[in-house]
Parts: structure tokens; sequence; C-alpha cells
């Protein structure tokens, strides 16, 4: 197993508890040395990510340098939780890339998360080992 530098960690945000047990079956599969974090909605990744709910005095979550994240859930959407993301002061956001991992092919929300929010992939579901190591090594490309 590789390590990526700046890749310790890679943060699934999805209500559907399959996808999330399949894209980490995908994610182990490039062989790279990664812990895999899962949150079943934006409120839950917004507590992951500022040690805050039920990860308050929880220590040893590495901080994710890659988010997969999906538009359509309940509670906190995705939408919501970019707004409430980009927010944060810099030290919450730490150095983290945000990846779309959705069904909407809509091209509304296509153009809403790379032109409104900066989000540098759009991914379709379903996740393949192809579109995972695509993004991954276009943001993490040195070895440590």
């Amino acid at each position: 197993m590789k390590k990526l530098k700046g890749l310790d960690c890679i943060l699934l945000v999805d209500d559907d508890e399959v996808s999330n047990y399949l894209n980490t079956i995908l994610i182990e599969k490039t062989g790279i040395d990664v812990q895999i974090e899962i949150t079943l909605n934006g409120l839950m990744a917004l507590e992951y990510l500022t040690c805050s709910g039920r990860y308050k005095d929880k220590p040893g979550y590495p901080r994710p340098g890659l988010v997969l994240l999906d538009i359509n859930m309940p509670g906190m959407n995705g939408w919501e939780f970019l707004n409430a993301y980009n927010s944060l002061d810099e030290n919450q956001k730490g150095n983290v890339t945000i990846a779309m991992l959705t069904s909407s092919n809509n091209i509304d929300d296509v153009n809403n998360a790379m032109h409104n929010y900066g989000i540098p992939d759009y991914i379709y579901k379903p996740l393949t080992l192809p579109k995972i190591q695509e993004v991954i090594y276009k943001h993490f490309p040195g070895e440590e």
C-alpha cells in the first residue's frame, strides 16, 4: 500500500449506506494507504470537520484530504453543507479537496457546483475505480 502526501483520510458524505460500502471497497482497491470515514449527511460531516457534536470528545479522527459529497441527503444536503463549510474559519476548513459524487446529471447542479462553489470535480454515480483514481491522483500526485 502506498501513502500519498496530504491524503490520510477520505470522508464519504452520503446517506446511501450501500453506496458507502461499495465506495469503500473501490477506494481500498486503489492500493492507497488511506483511512475512510463515513458520515450520512452534511451536518454529520460538519461535525466531523469541526470536531463538534458527536465527534467533540473523540480524539484520533484524521482530517480528510478528500471529501466525496453527495447532493441529495436528508437533514443537511450537499448545497447546505457547502454553504456552512464556506463560512468556517480557515483552520477548520484545512486543506480539504471537495468533490461532488452524485447521481444528479442536472446541468444546473454541475454549473452550481463548479462555478458557484468552485468544486473541482463533479463525479456521476456510480463511482468506479478509474474515476476515483483520477480524482485522487489529480489532487494528491506525490508519494510520501
